[in-house]
């Protein structure tokens, strides 16, 4: 066997292994999309099968033959409008709107205001004790939900703060939260101290350092915390159920969904509207996520590995 054979022999059989190797891996990638897209379609059916039944009618809702498609030739948009335009049902969904939105523009400026003033004092100040307290309000963490209802129904009920919106805002004025805290302090961590000491130097006091310096610095994580209170306060409808027990509450748009749904109401009546209802409740989050995927990541990562 003379060189050139054995050259084009050896050339020709690492073709074929290379072929081989990109066949396989265009193979497993095309199956793990393919995957990935079933996985997607099961989850996404549930959704996709509430916004086609926002858009029937009741008779076609209603039909003894199930149907998936709604008629296209007829689609019924006029059940987003009714769902604010008539309180028939029983339930005033744009005053509910109204007292959700209220609810929430109190929240993302008091949680991020209160959380950073709190955050900037665990992480930027030297006081006696800082670390103790600390760790007592992280303590807060683990526990239950369940174990502090009570008590706060008791509290909030001897100050007069049921069937109102109170429990939903003024507590909210302390930071929001323990994680919240925890999450803008940890970020804080990566702002140099530098920064600080050049302030100290030219004359700003730790208010004026927070505001001019940590303040600005914190936007990604700030949004990040906004988006979030946004998603909590919008799709809640627990906390109003605990605490508005009376029929004329000022009640919030999802616990008016919430309501609607399990008090008895028949099924002949609104079942499309309400439909339309689910459809609007995720459109804002849906919205949000969009716009600011990468100030969510940002923050969330950034949060979890500074400090």
């Amino acid at each position: 066997m003379n060189y050139q054979t054995l050259k084009d022999r050896l050339t020709g059989d690492a073709f074929k292994s290379n072929r081989t190797a990109r066949a396989w891996d265009f193979t497993k990638t095309s199956a793990l999309f393919l995957g990935m897209c079933l996985v997607a379609l099961v989850l996404m059916f549930p959704y996709i099968f509430m916004v086609f039944k926002s858009l029937m009618s009741e008779a076609e809702i209603l039909d003894p033959n199930p149907h998936f498609f709604p008629n296209w030739s007829d689609l019924q948009w006029n059940n987003f409008v009714t769902l604010f335009t008539d309180a028939s049902s029983g339930y005033n969904y744009a005053v509910a709107l109204g007292n959700t939105l209220l609810i929430i523009l109190f929240n993302i400026i008091a949680i991020p205001l209160s959380a950073t003033l709190i955050a900037y004092s665990f992480s930027k100040l030297r006081w006696k004790g800082r670390n103790v307290v600390f760790a007592i309000m992280m303590l807060t963490m683990t526990l239950p939900g369940v174990v502090t209802q009570i008590p706060l129904y008791v509290i909030y009920s001897k100050v007069g703060w049921l069937n109102t919106l109170m429990p939903f805002t003024i507590p909210n004025l302390f930071g929001g939260g323990a994680m919240y805290i925890f999450l803008i302090r940890q970020y804080m961590f990566g702002i140099p101290n530098e920064l600080c000491d050049a302030a100290k130097i030219d004359g700003c006091g730790p208010f004026r350092i927070y505001w001019s310096i940590i303040l600005p610095n914190c936007k990604s994580i700030i949004i990040y915390i906004i988006i979030s209170v946004f998603n909590s306060y919008w799709g809640d409808y627990y906390g109003p159920l605990l605490y508005m027990p009376s029929t004329d509450a000022p009640y919030t748009f999802a616990y008016a969904i919430f309501k609607s749904t399990v008090e008895g109401m028949a099924a002949t009546q609104w079942a499309a509207v309400r439909m339309a209802g689910g459809v609007f409740m995720t459109l804002f989050p849906t919205i949000l996520f969009i716009v600011f995927q990468e100030q969510l990541t940002d923050g969330a990562l950034t949060s979890g590995i500074k400090g």
